[in-house]
C-alpha cells in the first residue's frame, strides 16, 4: 500500500512538471521570453504559481529543461556504457537514438534562443557542462590523469562541431534519417578519433 501510494505520488509530480514544462515552452513560443510571466505559465499548467519553484528555480530553468535531461541521459549513457565501448563510439549512438525526438516546438525554441544574445551565451555555459563530461570519459579511455591535453581538445572539438551542426540544421522542421544524421556526425567522430592517435599526451 505505501508502494502504490509513493508511486502514485510520484506520477502526480511527473505529470505536474511536465504540464509546467509544456505550457511554458509554448507560452515562449507564442509571446517571447522574456514577455511570459511565471503567472502565466502558473495559469496555462493549471497551478499557483508558488507550484513552479517546486520544480524550477526559474523561466531559464524551464526554458532549458529539454536541454539539461538530453545532457543528464548522455552522461547516464556515458557513465554506463559497457566495457570495451569508447566514449566516441557511445556518443553516436546516443545520438542517433534521440536524434528523432527532436519535435517542432524544439526547433522553434531553438530559433528563439538563438536570437537572443543572453539566453544563447546561457545556453553555451549549459552546453559546457557536457565538454566537462566528455573530456572526464575521454581521460577515462586513455587511462590518462584530468591533466592530459587529449581529452580536453577532443570534447571541446566534439562540442563545437556539434554547435556548428546545429546552427545549420537551424529552421529546418523535418526530423533528418538515421543516415543523414550518421553522414553529419561521422566524419566530425572520424576527426576527433585521428586526432587522439596524432596528438601526444602532455599536460594542458
Amino acid at each position: 500500500m505505501v508502494d502504490q501510494a509513493t508511486g502514485l505520488r510520484e506520477r502526480k509530480k511527473r505529470q505536474t512538471r511536465e504540464a509546467l514544462t509544456r505550457a511554458a515552452l509554448e507560452l515562449f513560443v507564442e509571446r517571447g521570453y522574456d514577455e511570459t510571466t511565471l503567472a502565466e505559465i502558473a495559469e496555462a499548467a493549471g497551478v499557483s504559481t508558488r507550484t513552479i519553484f517546486a520544480y524550477f528555480s526559474g523561466k531559464e530553468d524551464i526554458l532549458f529543461s529539454t536541454l539539461q535531461t538530453v545532457l543528464d541521459a548522455l552522461g547516464r549513457t556515458l557513465a554506463e556504457r559497457p566495457e570495451g565501448v569508447d566514449t566516441l563510439t557511445a556518443l553516436r549512438e546516443f545520438i542517433l537514438s534521440s536524434a528523432h525526438e527532436k519535435t517542432e516546438l524544439d526547433c522553434k525554441l531553438g530559433e528563439l534562443v538563438a536570437a537572443d544574445p543572453t539566453l544563447s551565451s546561457h545556453k553555451r555555459a549549459r552546453v559546457g557542462q557536457l565538454q566537462e563530461v566528455l573530456a572526464a570519459a575521454i581521460a577515462d579511455d586513455l587511462g590518462v590523469g584530468p591533466n592530459d591535453l587529449r581529452p580536453h581538445v577532443a570534447a571541446a572539438s566534439l562540442t563545437a562541431a556539434f554547435e556548428m551542426l546545429e546552427r545549420q540544421d537551424r529552421g529546418h522542421s523535418i526530423v533528418p534519417t538515421n543516415e543523414e544524421i550518421a553522414a553529419a556526425i561521422d566524419p566530425v567522430i572520424s576527426f576527433v578519433r585521428a586526432g587522439l592517435q596524432a596528438l601526444p599526451g602532455r599536460p594542458g
